[in-house]
């Protein structure tokens, strides 16, 4: 990062690799080695998604998605063959299925969201035509893309059981990992995982650790993010439990505001640094919570490992 102050950092590139490996001229998308569309399977929702739309989807979101990489395309150097019907065009949709452990309803708020942000963007270019094809443009990609702000949040709950309540020392310790035996353990951890679900408000954690710690950087980076298009009492657009963890996966996504104030496209230009480069933020959060136990209630010391991963796309 340019900025030595900055809460957070640099995480990895694009999981997705597009092999255009051919000894003559690659075909157009849609041809011969580049299907199109591509149907996935998301925890058994199936989803056609064009090939474009996949490849500029948040690489933040990509990374979760196929952490190991996807690789579209050929990965041979044999020249394209307009007869060869070995092509991944000549194979049915329902044989080219890419199973993603994903969560369908993430997927569906992403899509909606990019559908809007397109036609947002679509009519800033037909209102603006002078601005879009101007040299302007090719220097601040800003003024004739929409831009989106995407904050990911992933967190990881671990509740302290204090023993005075009637469980053993031993078990003074996270109550995570896999599914326990003890049906109070269980019923602990599912109540937990429905409180911070709860807690829907996207700057609550963090304002409390600024509170805590006096840090500057932080709250900073919730000014920027307030004056480029959040507003402080956001909620997160999609917010759910993984499945059989003991993890809470939150994602809002906001068009970036470059309009306003007079200085509002110089702050709109620092969040391009995130374009293309998704950056992480990471922190420890503790609050005392009093679970409903049958008929008297649990204290419990609820921690949560949260991190956060910003980042701009263009559409």
């Amino acid at each position: 990062m340019a900025m030595s102050n900055s809460p957070i950092t640099q995480v990895s590139e694009s999981p997705i690799t597009q092999v255009q490996q051919y000894s003559s001229a690659p075909p157009s998308p849609g041809q011969g080695g580049f299907p199109s569309k591509l149907l996935l399977d998301l925890r058994g929702t199936r989803f056609e998604i064009d090939r474009e739309v996949l490849v500029s989807l948040p690489e933040s979101i990509l990374i979760v998605m196929f952490p190991n990489g996807l690789i579209l395309g050929r990965g041979h150097s044999d020249s394209y063959d307009e007869d060869d019907n070995n092509s991944d065009e000549s194979i049915s949709l329902d044989d080219q299925i890419i199973f993603v452990d994903f969560d369908p309803a993430c997927m569906d708020y992403v899509l909606d969201f990019y559908h809007e942000a397109q036609t947002a963007g679509e009519a800033q270019r037909l209102a603006n035509p002078s601005t879009a094809s101007s040299n302007l443009s090719s220097q601040n990609p800003l003024l004739n893309k929409q831009a989106i702000i995407v904050l990911r949040e992933e967190l990881d709950y671990f509740a302290v059981i204090p023993p005075k309540q009637g469980f053993p020392d031993k078990d003074d310790m996270p109550a995570t990992g896999p599914v326990s035996a003890d049906p109070s353990k269980v019923q602990v951890k599912t109540q937990c995982g429905t409180h911070l679900l709860e807690q829907r408000k996207i700057f609550t954690a963090l304002q409390r650790n600024i509170n805590k710690e006096n840090n500057v950087a932080e709250q900073h980076l919730i000014d920027m993010l307030c004056v480029s298009g959040f507003s402080r009492d956001d909620e997160w657009g999609y917010r759910d439990i993984e499945p059989k963890k003991t993890s809470i996966v939150s994602i809002a996504l906001v068009m970036l505001k470059t309009t306003g104030s007079g200085n509002q496209m110089a702050t709109a230009q620092k969040l391009l640094l995130f374009w293309r480069k998704p950056a992480r933020k990471c922190w420890w959060d503790g609050v005392e919570v009093e679970l409903q136990q049958d008929e008297h209630k649990l204290p419990i010391r609820l921690w949560a490992r949260r991190t956060w991963t910003l980042e701009l796309v263009l559409v």
